[in-house]
């Protein structure tokens, strides 16, 4: 039995409580079938931090964009089951785009749930949690097998002071590719002057891969 196979076996034997989820959305002017993008900020943030260039941006693109607010108290598997019940849903098969911390949940949810692809942006993977392999930290293991093989970006800055570029090419190397780097960006790439730059180079790969 692995330990993904022992996550599993908690859940159904102590299920995640139930909370209400706050999901921020914001649809394009016309549907063109594109599927929807799930952003799932850090615990240190709610969907708001979306709100303002990635959640326009993203729509403006034609796809729906959906930012989840995590729940209270950080609970790591309560947080990746609020990303996989969200994702489930919606509509189309969805696209799950996790920031800081909230790569981790969307790392963990992926293992669940089958996305249509993944990105994990300045991805904070180095903190030890029950289940959840270390891609980001001192030790290398092996991430959760994506359910259905979704393709992964990982996007980072080499000059972000909370996550290493080391830990990007850990990260992106655990999902069997390169970091997408940005130079002169710091952790929080949403917020920043040059926040069109990583998401307009994320929706241009998303647009490759369907």
């Amino acid at each position: 039995m692995t330990a993904f196979d022992l996550i599993r076996f908690r859940d159904w034997t102590d299920p995640v409580p139930p909370a209400e989820r706050e999901v921020a959305s914001l649809l394009p002017d016309d549907d063109e079938g594109h599927p929807p993008v799930l952003f799932v900020p850090g615990r240190e943030h709610g969907a708001a931090v979306f709100a303002e260039h990635w959640l326009p941006r993203t729509a403006g693109r034609g796809f729906p964009a959906h930012a989840l607010t995590p729940r209270p108290g950080g609970d790591p598997r309560a947080r990746a089951h609020d990303v996989v019940q969200t994702a489930a849903s919606l509509p189309r098969q969805t696209v799950l785009v996790g920031h800081g911390s909230g790569a981790a949940a969307v790392a963990r949810a992926l293992g669940r749930y089958p996305a249509r692809a993944a990105v994990l942006v300045a991805p904070v993977l180095g903190t030890p949690v029950p289940g959840l392999p270390m891609l980001g930290g001192r030790r290398r293991t092996v991430p959760p097998r994506p359910v259905g093989a979704p393709p992964v970006l990982v996007v980072g800055s080499p000059d972000d002071k909370v996550v290493s570029p080391k830990a990007l090419d850990r990260a992106a190397a655990a999902y069997g590719g390169a970091p997408l780097m940005f130079p002169g960006m710091g952790h929080e790439m949403m917020l920043e002057d040059s926040w069109a730059e990583p998401i307009d180079a994320i929706l241009d790969w998303l647009t490759k891969q369907l």
